[in-house]
C-alpha cells in the first residue's frame, strides 16, 4: 500500500514560511526565487562481534532560499521557523546576490546565471517505495537481527572477527518557487553490511570478505527477506568463501578476459561514466572535488565510449533507486535518458543552469543539496547500464571464457582526476579455466583507461543478471556534499583487460 507523507512533517508551517520568502525576494526585485524546507532523520546501528560498539539517530531541520538576482547567484538559510525569519533569510540570499554579482563584474565576466524553463507543478505529492518505515522498528529489534547474523557467522571457524553496521534515512522536503511548482517529498533507504574477518594464529595474516547486498531505496522488509535478497543464502555462504580466500593463490600479473557482477560493475560505472558525464564536470565549472572529465562538451554525438552493446541510460525514476524523486531540488520532475546509445555519448547530467548555458531545452532533474544549509548542486542520477533484451546468464558468460577471472563485490578503487585512467580491486576473484569456475584468487586488480575498458566489452548479460547496486556517499562540491545513488547493471564480458598483482605492485 502506498505511504503518504508524515503528518509531522505537513504540520510545519511549510506554505506560511514559503510565502513569506518568495515574496521578499520579489520585492526585493528576484529574477527567480526558491524555498526548500528538508527534514532529515538518519541513524545508524555498529556491532562488533555480536555486540554493540556505537550508534546514533540526528535530525536536521531547516530551510533554505536561493535566488537569482542582478545574474548571479544568492543563497541562505535558517532554521527559526516563523515568518519574520523566513523572510529575513530572502533577504540575505538577494544581499548574497549582489556580492557575487560585484565579485563576478570585478573578476571581468559576463556570464549571467539564467534557468531553463520547467513547467509549473502546483501541490504535488511523491513518495518512495517502501513497505516499512525503518523508524517504525524498535531499536532493540534492529541491533537483535544484527546481532543474530553476525552470531550466525561467528559460529563458524573460519571467522575470528565479525562487523555488522545499519544505516537509515528517512527525508522529507518541500519545494516551492516563484514560477508556481510547489512539491513536497518522503524518501526511505538503509544500508545493511556485515563484514567477516579470518586471521591466520600463526603468521597473523588476516583477510576478510563483506556482503555485497546492496543499499537500497527500500524499508525494513529488505532485512527480512521480503525485499529481493537472500540474507540467508549469502550469510552461510561467506565463511567458506572466507577459508578459501585464505587459501587462495596469488594471481600473476597479466591480462585476462573478466567477467564482471554487477556487485562490482557499478563501482566502476559510477566512477567512469557517471562522474564522467556529469555536464558542469565535463565544462570545468566542477574541478577542484575529483577534478573534470575527459568527456568533454565538444565530443557529444561523436566520442565513442565504448563497444556497440554498452547503453548508459541516466534516470531519476528507478523504483527502489537511491537517487530516484518525484522532483528535483530545483523543481523538475524526474526523468529518463540516454547517456551513452550504442557506445557513443549523446547525453548528460545536468541541472536548469547547465542546461541553459548549454543550449538545452529543459534540465533533466540532477539538481540536489544534502542538507537544508546547503546549495543544490548538480548531482548524479541512477546512471545505469542496461541489460541485453536475449543476453545470456553469468554463467553462460563464464562458459564462454578460456582463461579469465570473475569478479565480485567492490572494494577499493582509484581513477585519475579526468576520470580516465582507473584501477578497481573487489572482494572476491575467481579464476576461469576452459569455461569452470576454478579457485578463487588473491591480490588482484584489474586496471584500464575508461574507452578501452569499455571498448573491450564483448557480452552484455540479460535482464536475469541485472542487479540494482550503489553507495550512500558519493561525494562533491566546495563545502562537500554526499549523496546516495543507485547504479544498475547485468553482468558483464570483457576481453584482454590488464590484471595487476596489488601486494607486488605495493612492494614497488
Amino acid at each position: 500500500m502506498p505511504h503518504e507523507v508524515d503528518e509531522s512533517f505537513l504540520a510545519l508551517p511549510l506554505r506560511a514560511l514559503a510565502d513569506a520568502a518568495l515574496a521578499r525576494a520579489r520585492t526585493l526585485g528576484a529574477a527567480h526565487a526558491d524555498f526548500r524546507l528538508e527534514r532529515v532523520r538518519s541513524a545508524a546501528w555498529r556491532l562488533r562481534d555480536a555486540r554493540p560498539a556505537g550508534s546514533s539517530d540526528t535530525t536536521d531541520l531547516g530551510y533554505a532560499v536561493r535566488v537569482v538576482h542582478g545574474g548571479a547567484w544568492g543563497f541562505a538559510s535558517g532554521v527559526d521557523l516563523t515568518t519574520d525569519a523566513a523572510a529575513r533569510v530572502a533577504g540575505q540570499a538577494v544581499e548574497m546576490a549582489k556580492l557575487s554579482a560585484r565579485v563576478i563584474a570585478a573578476a571581468g565576466s559576463d556570464e549571467r546565471v539564467e534557468l531553463a524553463i520547467e513547467p509549473v507543478y502546483a501541490d504535488r505529492t511523491w513518495v518512495s517505495s517502501y513497505e516499512t518505515d525503518p523508524f517504525t522498528v524498535p531499536d532493540a529489534e534492529k541491533t537483535g537481527l544484527l546481532a543474530e547474523w553476525s552470531s550466525r557467522l561467528l559460529a563458524a571457524s573460519s571467522v575470528a572477527h565479525a562487523d555488522a553496521s545499519l544505516l537509515t534515512v528517512h527525508e522529507n522536503k518541500f519545494y516551492a518557487d516563484t514560477a508556481g511548482t510547489t512539491t513536497t517529498q518522503q524518501r526511505i533507504r538503509l544500508h545493511p553490511e556485515l563484514t567477516a574477518v579470518a586471521v591466520d594464529p600463526e603468521s597473523g595474516e588476516f583477510e576478510s570478505m563483506r556482503t555485497v547486498a546492496p543499499p537500497v531505496g527500500r524499508g525494513w522488509e529488505y532485512l527480512t527477506g521480503a525485499g529481493g535478497w537472500d540474507w540467508d543464502a549469502e550469510l552461510a555462504g561467506i565463511p567458506e568463501l572466507l577459508a578459501e580466500k585464505m587459501r587462495a593463490p596469488s594471481v600473476e600479473a597479466g591480462r585476462y578476459d573478466l567477467v564482471v557482477d554487477p556487485t562490482n560493475l557499478w563501482l566502476t560505472i559510477h566512477e567512469s561514466i557517471g562522474h564522467a558525464t556529469e555536464l558542469d564536470r565535463a565544462l570545468g565549472y566542477e574541478a577542484a572535488y575529483a577534478g573534470t572529465s575527459f568527456a568533454t562538451f565538444d565530443q557529444l554525438g561523436r566520442l565513442r565510449y565504448g563497444s556497440e552493446l554498452m547503453n548508459v541510460t541516466g534516470d531519476r525514476t528507478a523504483e527502489h533507486g537511491l537517487a530516484t524523486v518525484g522532483y528535483d531540488d530545483e523543481g523538475v520532475a524526474a526523468q529518463s535518458w540516454n547517456l551513452v546509445k550504442d557506445g557513443t555519448l549523446v547525453g548528460y547530467q545536468l541541472d536548469r543552469r547547465i542546461a541553459r548555458l548549454s543550449g538545452f531545452e529543459r534540465s533533466n532533474g540532477c539538481a540536489y543539496a544534502d542538507s537544508p544549509a546547503h546549495v543544490p548542486v548538480q548531482r548524479m542520477a541512477n546512471v545505469s547500464l542496461r541489460p541485453a533484451p536475449d543476453g545470456p546468464s553469468t554463467e553462460e558468460l563464464i562458459s564462454g571464457v578460456e582463461r579469465g577471472i570473475y569478479v565480485v563485490g567492490d572494494r577499493s578503487w582509484s581513477i585519475d582526476m579526468q576520470r580516465y585512467n582507473f584501477q578497481f580491486t573487489g572482494q572476491r576473484f575467481f579464476r576461469i579455466e576452459n569455461g569452470r569456475l576454478a579457485g578463487q584468487l588473491r591480490d588482484v586488480a584489474y586496471q584500464a583507461t575508461t574507452t578501452d575498458f569499455w571498448g573491450s566489452m564483448k557480452a552484455v548479460g540479460g535482464p536475469e543478471t541485472y542487479l540494482l547496486c550503489g553507495a550512500f556517499n558519493c561525494g562533491k562540491a566546495q563545502p562537500g556534499q554526499v549523496a546516495a545513488v543507485s547504479h544498475g547493471c547485468p553482468s558483464a564480458l570483457f576481453e584482454q583487460v590488464t590484471i595487476l598483482n596489488t601486494t607486488q605492485e605495493a612492494g614497488q
